[in-house]
């Protein structure tokens, strides 16, 4: 499993309506995409779930690097680099995945926490720790699925989960979900993927 994710901060006083669109028009056009587990098409709205901040960032589980590839090389990605500019795109090597109790449900939002790995700590410790995190998150209620994984250039680990309300029980920046492609869902590896 391969995470990724990319953010486009928007003005203040931007419209967000315009992302909701874009979100409704094109959304449906990664539902069958090969190689994709999933992306969830997420939004903050500045002043909405404690934001300081108006921001699209989708965030992706890719079962096949070659998915994650055709999508960033193949042109799906630039028409978003067309109308925004080129982001910076954020990658993480899977750690864990995790089915939550209400994994039948819509997602309503999503949560998002990036820890830097301190200096100096036992690398084997923390993997661990973010292994056991997901299970915690995907055992809690009203959790829809859980996700961890780490980027070793920058030393950090997300930590990713949704959930069917809107008050969820982990930590980190909340998005709304606009809406969920999960083709290869069922395929993503369950537990520990090290």
């Amino acid at each position: 499993m391969h995470a990724m994710q990319y953010g486009l901060t928007l003005p203040a006083d931007y419209d967000m309506t315009i992302i909701r669109g874009r979100v409704a028009r094109v959304g449906h056009l990664l539902d069958d995409w090969d190689g994709l587990g999933l992306k969830a098409y997420l939004l903050r709205e500045r002043g909405v779930h404690g934001s300081p901040v108006n921001q699209y960032a989708p965030f992706y589980l890719w079962n096949m690097v070659e998915g994650m590839n055709r999508f960033l090389w193949g042109g799906a990605f630039q028409g978003l680099v067309n109308d925004f500019g080129r982001p910076e795109v954020l990658r993480w090597t899977g750690l864990a995945y995790e089915e939550g109790g209400a994994a039948g449900s819509p997602a309503a939002v999503a949560v998002r926490r990036r820890q830097r790995i301190a200096e100096g700590v036992e690398l084997a410790a923390v993997m661990e720790d973010a292994v056991g995190e997901t299970r915690r998150l995907a055992g809690e209620d009203g959790a829809v699925l859980a996700a961890a994984a780490v980027d070793p250039h920058s030393w950090e680990v997300v930590h990713f989960s949704l959930w069917e309300h809107d008050t969820p029980k982990a930590v980190g920046d909340v998005f709304q979900v606009l809406h969920l492609s999960a083709p290869g869902r069922g395929r993503l590896p369950r537990g520990q993927q090290w």
